[in-house]
């Protein structure tokens, strides 16, 4: 089908196409048939259902130049504020200013799972509500300012509900986000305490997206953001700059393999964009790189269908200690499955069993706590390397999303006190820790 451009139909908002600016977007463009779409609050093609996703007028010249632009910006996303989906002077405006988080140089991991080459921990907890949600939320915000959107919202297995109620607060919006009913404890608390609304669904994520979808569509919906839905095209733009950032960290390379966890699937999907990009730019040499995408046993849909060698990813029910990847039905799964078999990587999984260790081994390693995503990417590094999938000899990147901090059930059992003693040298010395 020939691309064409067809205007946004009104969403309820105070804006108009016009009177937009969010920087070097152009426009929307449909994955499926390619039709393009005037910037707005919409995120399926009117003509064939596709996803849609931001269309851009890059920065076109010296990449040298572009190059000390942005190492001349702010020490967060900011920096990148010529490759997304923002306005010129974004960061004048309130924002948490997430990103440039530190990718560490994991020599004692190496040394553990048996990798000769460099291996990296892009670790995102240190991000302002202790996760990569922050990124997203983000963009999301000035996409939400744009449009004119008065309440901010989404649905959520945990780290987006903190990090919307956290920049909306920041921003000046009202939010109200839905989170399945039996999130982890620390991750309710996280997104209760910014003041917003908080509302339980009885159900699993997809419940809980299925009820926002319908909300939307009602009068009930007038004025509200949802960051993952109506506003998801530039949402998941966020997810761009932490291929950025680490081929920024890297010296300006490209890593030669990432491990990246799998929920909707659009994280791994905008990595991809992400470096693409950055090759088209110049800004990087272009070489060859592979994508490895990270499931958890009890909620591996793209996981089962890429070894299936399947091209449709079949929804599961999710049952996992993982909760923040436990969506049944990945959005962006096929897109997954092509990028994997496009690079040469793989999609493995890992049971709850083996989440835990990697946690444990990726603290006990490299002092870093990462919440159970975390240990997901980790176990599935290790598990590559064992099965010979991922190459143990070259440079390595794996993504640490969030902080162990919300998600303490999962290692509380095995990660108490070593002894209990009377305060006294002679009791320490009974209790064999001298």
């Amino acid at each position: 089908m020939a691309a064409q451009t067809v205007a946004v139909p009104s969403a309820g908002t105070s804006a108009s196409a016009p009177s937009v600016d969010l920087g070097p977007a152009a426009g929307l463009s449909c994955r499926e048939c390619g039709t393009r779409f005037e910037l707005g609050p919409i995120f399926a093609c009117a003509e064939c259902f596709g996803p849609l996703e931001v269309a851009y007028e890059l920065p076109a010249g010296d990449p040298e130049a572009l190059r000390a632009a942005i190492e001349a910006g702010p020490n967060n996303i900011w920096r990148y504020a010529p490759l997304l989906p923002v306005p010129a002077d974004v960061a004048s405006k309130p924002s948490l200013n997430p990103g440039f988080t530190k990718l560490v140089d994991a020599e004692n991991l190496a040394k553990e799972l048996g990798v000769t080459g460099k291996l990296y921990v892009k670790d995102d907890s240190g991000n302002p509500t202790h996760s990569f949600k922050d990124r997203v939320v983000a963009i999301a915000v000035e996409a939400a300012r744009a449009f004119g959107f008065t309440t901010l919202s989404c649905s959520s297995t945990g780290n987006l509900a903190g990090a919307v109620g956290a920049a909306a607060a920041r921003a000046g919006f009202r939010s109200c986000v839905f989170i399945p009913h039996d999130l982890e404890q620390g991750k309710v608390v996280m997104a209760g305490v910014y003041g917003g609304d908080l509302v339980g669904i009885e159900g699993n994520y997809d419940d809980v997206n299925r009820f926002c979808s319908e909300l939307i569509g009602d009068p009930l919906g007038e004025g509200w953001g949802f960051v993952n839905v109506n506003l998801r095209p530039y949402y998941g733009e966020g997810s761009k700059t932490l291929a950025y950032e680490i081929c920024e960290q890297l010296g300006w390379r490209l890593p030669d393999q990432i491990v990246v966890p799998i929920a909707s699937g659009s994280q791994l999907t905008k990595i991809d964009k992400g470096l693409q990009e950055l090759v088209k730019l110049g800004l990087v040499e272009d070489r060859p790189y592979k994508i490895f995408g990270a499931q958890a046993e009890g909620c591996s849909p793209v996981s089962a269908a890429f070894k299936a060698g399947h091209d449709v990813v079949r929804p599961q029910k999710p049952n996992t200690i993982a909760k923040s990847l436990a969506i049944g039905n990945p959005a962006d799964g096929p897109y997954v499955l092509d990028i994997a078999r496009r690079t040469g990587g793989y999609v493995e999984d890992v049971t709850d069993e083996q989440v835990v260790e990697a946690i444990r081994i990726l603290a006990r390693t490299e002092g870093i706590f990462a919440e159970t995503a975390g240990g997901v990417t980790v176990g599935v590094t290790k598990k590559l390397i064992e099965n010979g999938q991922l190459d143990p000899s070259l440079t390595t990147v794996v993504l640490n999303t969030g902080d162990g901090l919300k998600t303490l059930e999962a290692v509380a059992a095995e990660s108490g006190q070593t002894a209990t003693i009377r305060p006294s040298l002679d009791a320490f010395r009974a209790a064999g820790l001298a």
